[in-house]
């Protein structure tokens, strides 16, 4: 079942057994309790730490802005909704959310993936910089590129990162052809995908570096497990695609 389809699905359950509990004649109190209570008990059948987040936190946070519903204008609600079609375009919303990468996750990477000076990288999906900050430290004389789709993103990428190019596109529609390591921390559903694009565009000898997701059913060349970091996930073209 397709992400956030599990998350929609829970929270509406966790709504339903609200109002349920609520016409039975259970009081507010535990109604409320039961109710997270479920949405916790379904966020364990989710497959990682932030969506059992989303899930668990769903019902609680919906539910808290019902409560202060009364005292807000019907038009402040506009705010949050275009804010966050500002940070994520409709047409982003199959990729990952903004997840930055983490301070020294890629640590080591210029050892296990050589490069040669004036190599091109690119980050697919850039978000706010923070993968192509830890890049730059591993290989300082590479030319790096990051591409976002989001305005307000691309533009504070553009700013923190001012030695690479970022452009505001479609990650899938860019060529990947000109770029010897193409990094991404994207969701698990979408590594199948970015594997058969960089098989198809990529040359030889060229290396995908996943950050923490595995793509299932392809056997990485290599696995860079930074201390106390998230494995990286590292797979050279031509790859066996699944």
């Amino acid at each position: 079942m397709a992400w956030p389809l599990p998350a929609l699905l829970a929270w509406a359950g966790c709504w339903l057994a609200w109002f349920a509990l609520r016409a039975a004649g259970v009081s507010f109190g535990p109604a409320c309790a039961l109710a997270c209570l479920l949405g916790i008990a379904l966020a364990w059948r989710v497959s990682t730490p932030w969506r059992r987040a989303c899930v668990a936190g769903g019902f609680p946070l919906s539910f808290g802005a019902v409560v202060v519903a009364g005292s807000v204008p019907a038009w402040a609600w506009l705010l949050p909704l275009a804010l966050l079609l500002g940070l994520y375009p409709l047409k982003a919303w199959r990729d990952a959310p903004l997840f930055p990468t983490p301070d020294g996750a890629l640590r080591g990477l210029a050892d296990a993936v050589r490069l040669q000076a004036g190599d091109r990288i690119l980050e697919a999906g850039c978000g706010l910089g923070a993968g192509l900050v830890e890049l730059r430290r591993e290989y300082p004389q590479a030319r790096l590129s990051g591409v976002e789709w989001s305005w307000p993103l691309k533009l504070a990428c553009a700013w923190r990162c001012r030695d690479a190019a970022v452009t505001r596109a479609d990650l899938w529609q860019v060529p990947w052809s000109d770029y010897r390591l193409v990094y991404l921390f994207q969701r698990p559903e979408s590594l199948a995908r970015a594997l058969t694009k960089a098989a198809a565009e990529m040359a030889p000898g060229s290396w995908l570096a996943s950050l923490e997701f595995e793509a299932a059913g392809v056997a990485a060349q290599a696995v860079l497990r930074a201390d106390g970091a998230k494995p990286v996930w590292l797979y050279q073209l031509p790859a066996d695609t699944p």
